[in-house]
């Protein structure tokens, strides 16, 4: 079977810079990000939306890169994990996954990162279940979660 899809123009901001991409409009954002923009932070995890390793913020909402098509981030505003620090400063829920060990094998971190800035950004001082709810869609396989949780209450503590 013969195939007539043409790679398109996206035109899209990824962490602050104004961008040009040619894609296949369904290709997946997360490969596009990884292969062409070489933003490698972003990672693949179960490949299906449901582990929230590829987890990227499109206008400001955390989604899963696993899942949009390229086509529909036309005009939209991306951050990925390289776009949460500030030059070299972290961000500091990346500090705090540092301090306290939230980082195993490092496939759900740059995830559970972006879950946890989107988080503190909507809620600056979450409770203990708003921080389990924020975290909910990003699975770990590796720490049990504690660490993970104790980073996101370090990060509220150093925000404050």
């Amino acid at each position: 079977m013969e195939t007539t899809a043409t790679k398109t123009e996206v035109k899209c901001i990824v962490n602050g810079e104004r961008r040009t991409i040619e894609a296949f409009p369904m290709e997946r954002l997360l490969d596009v990000l990884r292969e062409q923009l070489h933003l490698t932070g972003t990672k693949e995890g179960c490949g299906e939306g449901e582990c929230g390793a590829c987890s990227v913020m499109i206008d400001g909402a955390i989604v899963n890169s696993c899942l949009v098509p390229v086509a529909q981030v036309e005009g939209a505003s991306i951050k990925t994990i390289e776009g949460v620090a500030s030059g070299t400063q972290l961000h500091a829920v990346q500090q705090a996954f540092i301090d306290c060990g939230g980082a195993q094998c490092g496939i759900c971190t740059p995830g559970m990162v972006m879950a946890a800035v989107d988080l503190l950004e909507r809620n600056p001082n979450p409770s203990e279940a708003e921080i389990r709810t924020g975290l909910a869609g990003n699975l770990c396989r590796c720490t049990g979660y504690m660490k993970i949780f104790e980073s996101v209450v370090r990060a509220c503590q150093k925000q404050a």
